[in-house]
């Protein structure tokens, strides 16, 4: 069965919530609301994949990320230069000789605004000697200049931008050290210094990132991406092995029959025809749209490392070695068919918001702070639901008390002076609800049924939110020592006019889509307050 995410979030959530309140906090911080977490494909595949390992035998390992230039001639021969091209090379700027003559001490002096003693400048010269001998590290350079001779950082900052152009004319130089482009080459290294301190067999795993000099990034490939590699080493290690392994690595995650063919690729660290290619059988795949519709996909590929290579390293066993990309893995466990999109959403993926999260982003902009200003809402709202449609003129009472227990006596009703209509308009009980991407404002009638029955709805009513605007307007007046309040709505026209915030990322994708945000109406309700 496909992996589901939103079932492990909730999980998550229940887990975390019962931490918060078996330690108190939620007791101690009550208004943080935590909302539950949500994993990344990739690393909770990369989470996965390790459980997976552990649960096989295999001892987790962090092989080096940096790999000389040597190492990978020890390990490809003659194809060294070719796999190079795929490798980033790391550089690093030199540490320039820096000497401050007499018009340098001049203008340190007006820039630092400061009238620099000889110590002083004896200890910035000494400052830049340890740095260009790298005692003194590029970023506790100003630092160290600044409380060495008591000026603030953002002056030496300013210092050394103007008066020292070493700093600006220096160019990286390049090493001889790259960053590693699949994880054999590490393996290497680590077994090499594990024969004399690990009994037979070693069974080993890393899961961690590489890095390649792609020409461009697509939808199939990306410069850096996490590779799920293991390595068997003993006295005699057999293909049987890497077949074994594959098998029940990849069952763990769906996977049920596999097929085996040899990699016409023939990297030169492995012995000739052990290089395997495995294919294995996903039924979430069959009838998809993306190439694997049979249900078939090249998964993993697995291979005996070479004497001679390893004789490069010392190492006098058989080692099989068998890889996958996380990546690969987490598209057939999502069903994505983008790798950008997949492991950059940020960037790539496109927004997708269900009615259910739309109506999540639909809040009630105003409201009172106090308890009896909640109160005040409630009673509002319990007027205009029992006395909406009394003919007018009229009035009714809806609350009387105070804010906080600290301001005077105030009494709030819900009235209609005008002659010939009634206490509320006819729009004043349409409730908010969100339907195929649309947000609507409309009653509880059959002719909206169908959005009702499909679509998700909010929970807040015109009348709920004119209601919170108003008790929130009278709080704020009878706390600034206002005698009277009035708080009226006539047409509703947009969200804004109803006391309704929609979030601006909902919104983004309301307005990219060409959705309706539909919620007009004639409310027509007025709230009056007066100190007693």
């Amino acid at each position: 069965m496909r992996f589901d995410p939103e079932r492990l979030k909730q999980s998550a959530w229940q887990e975390g919530k019962e931490y918060l309140d078996s330690a108190g906090i939620n007791d101690r911080y009550p208004r943080r609301s935590m909302p539950s977490g949500r994993v990344h494909p990739v690393f909770e595949t990369v989470h996965r994949l390790r459980e997976a390992y552990l649960r096989l035998g295999f001892e987790e390992v962090m092989n080096p990320v940096i790999v000389e230039e040597r190492d990978i001639y020890r390990q490809f021969g003659k194809e060294a230069l070719v796999v190079l091209d795929r490798c980033f090379y790391l550089a690093g700027l030199p540490h320039p000789n820096i000497g401050i003559s007499d018009e340098k001490i001049a203008e340190m002096r007006d820039i630092l605004e400061k009238d620099l003693t000889e110590d002083d400048v004896e200890i910035v010269r000494r400052i830049f000697h340890a740095y260009k001998k790298g005692e003194v590290e590029g970023d506790d350079l100003v630092y160290e200049i600044a409380s060495k001779i008591n000026v603030p950082d953002y002056r030496v900052v300013s210092m050394l931008d103007t008066v020292f152009p070493e700093f600006k004319e220096l160019k990286p130089e390049p090493t001889r050290e790259t960053l590693r482009s699949h994880m054999t080459s590490g393996w290497f290294i680590t077994l090499r210094s594990l024969i004399e301190k690990h009994p037979l067999p070693i069974n080993l795993f890393s899961v961690d990132r590489c890095f390649r000099r792609e020409q461009r990034e697509d939808a199939t490939r990306l410069k850096t991406y996490f590779s799920a590699s293991c390595v068997m080493l003993d006295e005699e290690v057999t293909i049987d092995d890497g077949k074994m392994i594959s098998e029940a690595l990849l069952r763990q995650f769906g996977f049920s029959d596999f097929r085996f063919r040899l990699d016409e690729k023939r990297s030169k660290y492995y012995i000739p025809d052990t290089q395997i290619e495995v294919f294995a059988h996903h039924p979430e795949l069959l009838g998809s749209s993306t190439k694997y519709a049979d249900g078939w996909v090249e998964i993993a590929t697995f291979g005996i490392y070479s004497p001679i290579a390893l004789a490069n390293y010392d190492i006098p066993y058989t080692v099989m070695n068998l890889g996958l990309g996380v990546e690969r893995l987490a598209m057939i466990l999502y069903g994505a068919t983008d790798l950008r999109e997949l492991t950059f959403p940020q960037f790539y993926a496109d927004i997708k918001l269900s009615d259910f999260d739309i109506a999540r982003m639909i809040r009630v902009r105003s409201v009172p702070l106090s308890r009896e200003g909640e109160k005040l809402v409630d009673a509002i709202v319990g007027v205009c639901i029992d006395k909406g449609n009394e003919e007018s003129p009229c009035e009714y009472p809806a609350w009387e008390g105070n804010f906080f227990g600290k301001t005077k006596t105030v009494k709030v009703v819900v009235v209609e002076p005008e002659e010939n209509t009634r206490l509320c308009g006819p729009a004043f009980m349409n409730e908010i609800i969100v339907h195929d991407g649309n947000i609507y404002g409309i009653p509880r009638i059959d002719r909206w049924k169908k959005i009702f029955d499909e679509g998700v709805s909010t929970g807040i009513r015109f009348i709920d939110a004119f209601a919170a605007q108003a008790a929130a307007q009278i709080e704020q007046a009878t706390l600034a020592g206002e005698e009277e309040c009035e708080v009226r709505i006539r047409i509703v026209k947009t969200h804004g006019d109803i006391n309704i915030e929609i979030d601006p990322v909902a919104m983004n994708f309301l307005t990219g889509r060409k959705k309706k945000i539909d919620l007009r109406g004639p409310v027509f309700t007025t709230v009056r307050s007066w100190v007693l």
